[in-house]
């Protein structure tokens, strides 16, 4: 396998720049001699500073993750504390929950985490220190089965709620290598991975099979998110130079939409019914109102390029995640 950091294929800069502030030091024998094998320190003004990279929703919790193994929680949106323990200093990069108490958290290292409380907890379930294929996004299906995706075509699946792994051919074509950013689950039941060279991997048996879609788009696809649209089972996808398309078909076929907008998009999030909002590198923000066919640039957070958004809890507006912590909730 190639060398991350030697022959990295386009990545967006968000996440060139979190696997760079994470990159492998000098190979150690022994794990507890690892630099993130150490449990994560409580910092100061974390939700100000920390490095994030993902967030998600337990039950009515926020739950950002990121650098040095920080996970922020937030009961309002508005203030935000670390979680109680975390035994990784690794780069987190995913976090998912299938309710309001168990979730899972995963990263550089092969770090997969998993709390049973909110996020207030975390328990190391699988590590490989050093693994220069991070993994860069997780997801479950129930307490049982799920799926985690990261660079070169690396596809891992658990059965038993995450305590052992096995690998996932996703293809043993040109498409074998794709570094993979993303995997979403349609309202239709369909399973996809949003990948490099605009590449989507597609599954409608839970992750058994896969068939390699051709989205027409060139560049790399950062992130999606499905929804129901007027009865079809849509998907809205970003990623590189503003590029968004759209899937009314289960992600079976996808058509090109304008963004308007040139800067990189690092994350869409859908907030309600038809609303969605995708967010990207110079603090650009896009709202759509009719389910993906059109957006709006909404607003300019900064220079910080944001890396994932949610619904406020308030239902006012987005909550904002960068590379330099919590951003102020755009409109």
């Amino acid at each position: 396998m190639p060398s991350t950091f030697n022959n990295l294929r386009v990545l967006p800069a968000a996440l060139c720049l979190l696997l760079a502030s994470a990159s492998p030091f000098a190979t150690e024998a022994a794990n507890s001699g690892w630099p993130t094998s150490r449990p994560a320190q409580l910092r100061q003004q974390a939700a100000a500073t920390a490095m994030l990279a993902a967030a998600s929703t337990a039950g009515g919790r926020i739950v950002a993750v990121g650098d040095h193994g920080v996970i922020l929680l937030s009961d309002d949106g508005k203030q935000f504390r670390q979680a109680r323990s975390v035994p990784t200093r690794a780069m987190l990069t995913s976090v998912t929950f299938i309710d309001r108490s168990t979730g899972w958290a995963a990263g550089h290292d092969g770090v997969v985490l998993k709390t049973a409380d909110g996020g207030e907890h975390w328990k190391l379930l699988r590590q490989q220190y050093g693994q220069e294929q991070p993994i860069l996004s997780i997801w479950f299906a129930d307490a049982d089965r799920g799926l985690a995706v990261g660079l070169f075509g690396m596809a891992l699946s658990t059965a038993d709620g995450g305590a052992t792994w096995s690998e996932v051919k996703l293809s043993n074509g040109d498409a074998a290598d794709r570094h993979l950013y993303r995997i979403v689950a349609t309202a239709g039941g369909t399973l996809l991975i949003m990948a490099e060279a605009g590449t989507v991997f597609r599954s409608e048996d839970g992750g058994k099979r896969w068939d390699v879609i051709d989205s027409g788009e060139k560049g790399s696809l950062w992130s999606a998110t499905a929804l129901t649209d007027n009865g079809a089972s849509t998907v809205v996808a970003v990623g590189m130079r503003g590029h968004v398309i759209r899937s009314a078909d289960d992600g079976k076929s996808w058509q090109a939409v304008a963004s308007g907008t040139t800067q990189s998009l690092t994350d869409i999030t859908q907030l309600s019914g038809r609303e969605l909002a995708a967010g990207g590198m110079g603090g650009t923000v896009l709202r759509s109102n009719d389910g993906g066919r059109h957006f709006t640039l909404e607003h300019s957070a900064g220079d910080e390029p944001i890396t994932a958004l949610l619904k406020a809890p308030d239902g006012q507006g987005v909550l904002l995640f960068s590379m330099a912590g919590v951003v102020a909730p755009g409109p």
